[in-house]
């Protein structure tokens, strides 16, 4: 499968820190996989010995209201009768052995590297932060110039907030 028809950056926007880990949801894998979320979790159900609990783990109620409540989104309307499955990297990756179809084999390994890709990326981030302490730190009786480029630096490491929508109408004069 080509890269193409998965771009990267679909996979990574569903990639969700649960409970500490990184996780993908059930109802996101089987879009992924081309297959109906009831088929995929009825699959890992008659396999449920591969899955144990650090590779898989099915939401609350509270914490699927709450991401959902983060992340507005019309693809998660409507009524659900359970809350979706959440895999870890090894849950999804075990998904592989029992999906057997070629598209399931070609979306893991898109899949486990997007989770490679955004270890590198917390990797690299954490180094530079390290070096920036390590810096400040030494120079910081030294020179307050330096400290304040090390600071320039973090700021730009920090993402940007997206600003807040206005409501309302626009008013004219």
């Amino acid at each position: 499968m080509p890269n193409s028809i998965i771009p990267v950056e679909l996979i990574e926007n569903k990639i969700y820190l649960i409970r500490k880990q990184k996780v993908m949801l059930s109802m996101h894998l089987a879009e992924l996989y081309g297959v109906e979320p009831r088929t995929l979790v009825q699959t890992v159900k008659r396999n449920i010995e591969r899955f144990p609990e650090d590779f898989m783990f099915q939401l609350t109620k509270g914490e699927f209201d709450n991401l959902k409540s983060q992340i507005v989104t019309s693809s998660w309307g409507g009524l659900r009768r359970a809350t979706p499955y959440a895999f870890t990297e090894q849950g999804i990756a075990m998904l592989s052995s029992v999906l057997k179809s070629e598209r399931a084999i070609d979306v893991n390994i898109l899949i486990m590297r997007a989770f490679v890709k955004m270890r590198q990326i917390l990797s690299t981030h954490k180094e530079l932060a390290d070096k920036l302490n390590e810096l400040e730190n030494k120079y910081e009786k030294h020179d307050k110039n330096i400290k304040a480029i090390i600071d320039a630096i973090r700021q730009l490491m920090t993402p940007p907030e997206k600003p807040a929508r206005k409501i309302g109408f626009k008013t004219g004069k």
